[in-house]
């Protein structure tokens, strides 16, 4: 019998599979959607508060971001008040997304979950909240604990054949 992390490994493969395909119509990469789903709920955040949204790394967004400009979905603009950051904005491409969008993700669920009863769909969507609850503090602890000193590397630990002072004529 497969483990939990077994069958969630595999079903949130196929899952992605399954999205990703979908995202593939709109002309959308693997995480493109969810970050603008970010923007759809809050137009002008920052890389690193997409970052921390999507638990995902701020170069992860800053490279999402940069296809998207040129592909027309989003611009990047300074914000007003601070200089040194940028804030992500969609444009109408962007917007006019949404609705397709979340009704493809709708289609999706309701396609997966087909088999299910109602009160076990609703069992699984509490018990995978309590599982994500739990998966997120268990990150979070790790993220708190401090980390050891990582070991330095002896100098010039690669070991150098020694040199052959001997004049070769």
């Amino acid at each position: 019998m497969p483990t939990f992390l077994d069958l969630h490994g595999k079903t949130n493969k196929v899952l992605r599979t399954l999205a990703e395909r979908a995202m593939q119509r709109y002309g959308l990469r693997d995480g493109q959607n969810h970050l603008l789903a970010v923007l759809w709920q809050r137009d002008g955040a920052t890389p690193g508060e997409i970052a921390g949204w999507l638990h995902v790394t701020t170069p992860t967004v800053v490279k999402m971001a940069t296809r998207m400009t040129r592909t027309g979905l989003l611009t990047r603009r300074r914000d007003a008040k601070d200089h040194r950051l940028v804030r992500l904005w969609l444009t109408s491409a962007g917007r006019s997304l949404q609705q397709p969008i979340e009704a493809e993700r709708q289609s999706i669920d309701a396609q997966v979950t087909a088999g299910l009863t109602a009160a076990e769909r609703e069992h699984v969507l509490r018990a995978l909240a309590k599982i994500h609850r739990a998966a997120s503090d268990a990150l979070a602890a790790q993220d708190a604990e401090p980390r050891p000193p990582r070991a330095r590397a002896a100098s010039g630990s690669r070991a150098k054949a020694p040199r052959d002072r001997t004049r070769r004529r």
